[in-house]
């Protein structure tokens, strides 16, 4: 299904904020400005001929050694419409992006686990702190340049009584 009215209003709301456009097997993902994120995202859940009323999800994607390093990526529906979108904004590796929890209740959670599992913080969050890992934890797993050393695989593995 073709994104065309949701590209337009985005393009006529926001001129300078849409950096990048591209359409693959029918899905439109538009990359926009960190600093423009919360704007759109609010536009597009009240405007009222695309109501992208649903977040079906929110993850972080590590580009390492790339700069900016991440991405945050947005995952729209409009039940109204039965469309979706993708959103992606860029985000340097000691900085923070917005939250959209005030918009959908939904990126709780979903910024907690990009937060926890890839370090990226999110302005405004009413409870950013982990999710999966326990407190206390050193680093963010996901990361690609996370030391991923397992046990010796020479030597039989003998449990600490």
């Amino acid at each position: 299904m073709e994104n065309s009215l949701s590209i337009k209003k985005l393009q006529e709301k926001f001129p300078a904020s849409v950096l990048e456009m591209k359409t693959f097997r029918d899905e439109v993902t538009v990359t926009v400005p960190k600093k423009d994120i919360f704007e759109i995202c609010k536009f597009l859940y009240s405007d009222p001929d695309l109501q992208y009323q649903m977040l079906t999800d929110l993850c972080g994607v590590d580009y390492f050694p790339q700069q900016p390093r991440f991405e945050v990526v947005y995952l729209l529906y409009s039940m109204k419409n039965q469309q979706r979108l993708r959103l992606k904004i860029k985000v340097g590796d000691s900085e923070s992006a917005s939250s959209v929890e005030s918009i959908w209740k939904a990126a709780n959670w979903l910024e907690r686990e990009v937060y926890d599992l890839f370090g990226i913080p999110f302005d405004n969050h009413p409870d950013l702190r982990r999710i999966l890992l326990w407190d206390g934890y050193e680093g963010h797993p996901l990361r690609k340049d996370f030391p991923v050393e397992g046990p010796d695989f020479d030597k039989p593995f003998v449990p600490e009584v």
